[in-house]
């Protein structure tokens, strides 16, 4: 008994090193080790995972390189339905819609707008229950999203597990919407290895991500080097936020990836000087 505690602690503690390491590379982009030592740590955690298989647990960093096939996609209903974004096509319109905000709150004073790159992916629900990653959906309908747990499990930049803060306790439940997408990079580097295999080129990032993450063998899924941006919230239940901005911070502290662009613009002049920005260098981000 003894020996297998030694063994269990020691698991526990090897997953741990790992969750940091990802932490620091995929959330912090400062990492503590370099590639060939995180790799060793991978092959440690597999080779002892391999030798006490009942050992292994669902939260394992070894879990993100795909389970069996499955016969086809459960449903997941959202808490809060999963709204579409409303389109502002022009500086016209962004004024109009502070003059509502205005008029609604009733002030005058300017107002403090979010302003991040819309991606182009597919958007994500996730659902965390004491810190631990349960389940995940597609947005679907709105109100009904397909089971894509499997999926979301194989992204590396996806924890499993919250990161711990003392600022901020993990709440009971956390619903967080994202979008997850493939980066011009990585889209290059997966039709030219389509190409070598002689498989048909994906048309756009944004096909290939969604369609990666339909595969109803997530194996499949781990082999495409999908990404994930988490921008909001559906249910909380064991923390209040009081703003976006504090929403992005937090969810960065508790270890899910935000867009690096993202940015507080203290009124609405700020937010259209940054769109302005974004535009001149959509094309090289």
């Amino acid at each position: 008994m003894k020996g297998s505690a030694d063994i269990e602690n020691k698991l526990d503690k090897l997953r741990e090193a790992i969750r940091l390491h990802n932490y620091r590379y995929y959330i912090l982009d400062d990492p503590e080790v370099s590639d060939a030592e995180y790799d060793r740590l991978m092959r440690e955690l597999e080779a002892m995972e391999e030798k006490a298989p009942e050992l292994v647990t669902p939260d394992s960093p070894t879990q993100k390189v795909g389970a069996p096939p499955v016969k086809a996609f459960g449903i997941i209903e959202h808490t809060i339905p999963m709204l579409s974004l409303e389109n502002a096509i022009n500086e016209n319109a962004l004024r109009n819609f502070d003059e509502r905000v205005k008029k609604q709150l009733e002030t005058r004073v300017d107002i403090d707008y979010m302003s991040e790159p819309k991606m182009d992916g597919l958007a994500v629900e996730l659902v965390y229950e004491h810190g631990k990653f349960v389940k995940g959906s597609t947005r679907g309908d709105g109100v009904r999203g397909e089971d894509i747990t499997l999926n979301l499990k194989t992204i590396r930049s996806l924890p499993l597990n919250l990161q711990e803060s003392m600022l901020y306790e993990i709440p009971e439940k956390l619903e967080v919407r994202g979008e997850v997408f493939l980066s011009n990079n990585a889209f290059a580097k997966l039709n030219q290895e389509r190409a070598r295999n002689g498989e048909p080129s994906f048309a756009n990032p944004r096909n290939a991500a969604a369609g990666s993450l339909r595969q109803l063998n997530s194996s499949i899924t781990a082999s495409r080097p999908l990404d994930i941006y988490c921008y909001g919230i559906g249910e909380v239940i064991g923390h209040r936020f009081v703003s976006q901005w504090d929403i992005l911070e937090t969810l960065k502290v508790w270890g899910l990836k935000v867009n690096p662009l993202a940015q507080k613009c203290s009124n609405l002049d700020n937010a259209i000087a940054y769109i302005q920005e974004m535009t001149q260098k959509r094309d090289k981000l």
